[in-house]
């Protein structure tokens, strides 16, 4: 073989070994889960019986809301036997912001290192009207990184449609981002962000590897949150590849706060049309 040739083909194997990161990213599946705010009155009524029957459906993952801060250890080691014997896993909660206070932050993650989450959520910061009160909760949020980080957990941030509106010039998200270290989740709200005029694909992009989660629920402007994921006015297709090249996305978790079905049959139909849109 001539020299030329060697290094022909050692350019190629080694090209063909660095695959750009976003290709390596958008191969790899995503896991899809269920935001079980979505099916809040069946839950509360059926916590087994409603998780077992979105397992059925086809969901890999759940996250459980702020009431499951109240739960006992037992009571988490039971659900966590459930999600276990259903192929179910719990990769993420969604907490009340006084979960991060330091009184109650140790039980947190005692509950979920039972659960398995690896991501906790503060799922709202309350009325915060200026910018110096959003640098204290991303403060708050610094602080619980350092105890849940050696736990092998992430705090992290929801965003609602206050967080994508300006307060003294500045977006609330920007200055999260800005405040926050890098491990430290921006669990982006899609409909959310949309409804308020925000790009979510631009969103991603300027935050590489912080968003970790990202829940899947819709917007349009004629039928606000009752239309269902898929039939809204996200531009879904670019989300997924940017959230999967560059954001770092762990799973997705599909949000619906209503529709013109039942909530277990809205949730069933918003799965489906996700594995609609993946497959195309």
């Amino acid at each position: 073989m001539r020299c030329q040739d060697k290094l022909s083909r050692r350019h190629f194997l080694f090209a063909s070994s660095c695959l750009p990161f976003a290709r390596l990213q958008a191969a790899r599946k995503v896991p899809i889960g269920l935001e079980l705010y979505s099916v809040r009155k069946e839950l509360a009524e059926d916590l087994f019986g409603t998780v077992r029957a979105v397992a059925r459906m086809g969901y890999e993952c759940v996250e459980f809301f702020a009431p499951y801060m109240k739960w006992t250890p037992s009571y988490a080691k039971d659900v966590r036997k459930l999600l276990d014997d259903l192929g179910l896993r719990c990769y993420s909660t969604h907490n009340a912001r006084s979960a991060f206070a330091p009184e109650n932050i140790d039980r947190i993650i005692e509950l979920n290192q039972i659960l398995g989450a690896r991501q906790v959520i503060m799922a709202s910061a309350g009325k915060v009207e200026t910018l110096d009160g959003w640098k204290q909760v991303a403060d708050e949020l610094n602080r619980a990184l350092e105890k849940m980080k050696p736990a092998g957990m992430r705090p992290g941030f929801h965003n609602h449609q206050m967080e994508f509106r300006p307060i003294e010039g500045k977006l609330p998200m920007e200055v999260l981002a800005a405040n926050t270290e890098k491990d430290v989740v921006l669990q982006l709200d899609v409909g959310t962000c949309v409804e308020v005029g925000r790009d979510p694909v631009a969103w991603i992009r300027s935050n590489p590897g912080r968003i970790r989660s990202i829940h899947l629920k819709d917007w349009s402007k004629e039928r606000g949150y009752k239309v269902l994921f898929g039939e809204g006015d996200a531009p879904w297709k670019a989300i997924f590849e940017a959230a999967e090249s560059v954001g770092g996305v762990e799973f997705y978790l599909i949000e619906q706060e209503g529709s013109d079905y039942s909530p277990m049959e809205t949730v069933e139909r918003c799965l489906a049309n996700y594995k609609k849109l993946r497959a195309a």
